[in-house]
């Protein structure tokens, strides 16, 4: 995996997972996606959006919201925490980082992002490890190498910025059988018809490994140049 560049920007192999709504398995894909692959040394991250002392993961009070700025970034330091960014770590990833940020500021949160990677590679190595980021926001601002979404027909929550991501997505995850889904889609998703039709799709239950379709495309991803700037 060299290191790409354009004028000087180093270009990155990135992955982003997302989904339609909170508790469908989004963190066990990054998981499953490092796990599968050991040897990748992925830095590894999520992004959490807070207002009004609500979290936008969660949609519940939480303590994310930094204390004086719009936005922070953290390191975890330990697997066993039972955090997100700690279950990162634990499934295999070299570094894991959370980025929160307030509601319609992930754009200042990005330059925290950058100088964060660039800190956590080695000084003048040429090769960059591969990134994979548990986030929707992220793809306002950028085209991932890949992008996985978790569609879980049993939640009913579907948001519209969510369903507008969908047609970019590399892949879908389905929490549950392909029998569960009809060829529209649950009906609560307003999808276009076309788009469980068009859009590679892999039926997935938490637990499970992942999906030979999708280990084909992180394998690709991985073998091939790197194209993103962040």
């Amino acid at each position: 995996m060299a290191a790409g560049n354009t004028n000087g920007v180093p270009l990155w192999h990135l992955i982003v997972v997302g989904g339609h709504t909170r508790s469908i398995g989004k963190t066990q894909l990054v998981c499953d996606v490092i796990s599968a692959f050991p040897r990748a040394d992925w830095i590894a991250g999520k992004i959490t959006q807070y207002g009004h002392g609500v979290c936008a993961q969660n949609g519940e009070n939480c303590d994310c919201a930094p204390d004086q700025h719009v936005c922070a970034i953290s390191w975890e330091t330990q697997a066993d925490t039972g955090t997100d960014s700690a279950r990162f770590l634990a499934a295999g990833a070299r570094k894991s980082f959370w980025l929160r940020t307030k509601q319609g500021f992930l754009a200042e949160g990005l330059p925290l992002l950058r100088t964060a990677l660039h800190q956590a590679i080695e000084s003048g190595g040429q090769d960059l490890p591969p990134v994979i980021v548990e986030s929707n926001s992220l793809l306002q601002f950028l085209k991932p190498s890949l992008y996985f979404s978790v569609i879980d027909p049993s939640k009913d929550d579907f948001k519209d910025s969510a369903r507008a991501a969908l047609d970019r997505a590399d892949a879908l995850v389905l929490r549950g059988t392909c029998a569960e889904f009809s060829a529209e889609g649950p009906s609560w998703t307003k999808l276009p018809a076309r788009l469980l039709k068009e859009k590679p799709s892999v039926a997935q239950r938490e637990g499970e490994p992942l999906p030979e379709p999708l280990h084909v495309l992180v394998q690709r991803m991985l073998e091939g140049p790197a194209s993103v700037s962040i």
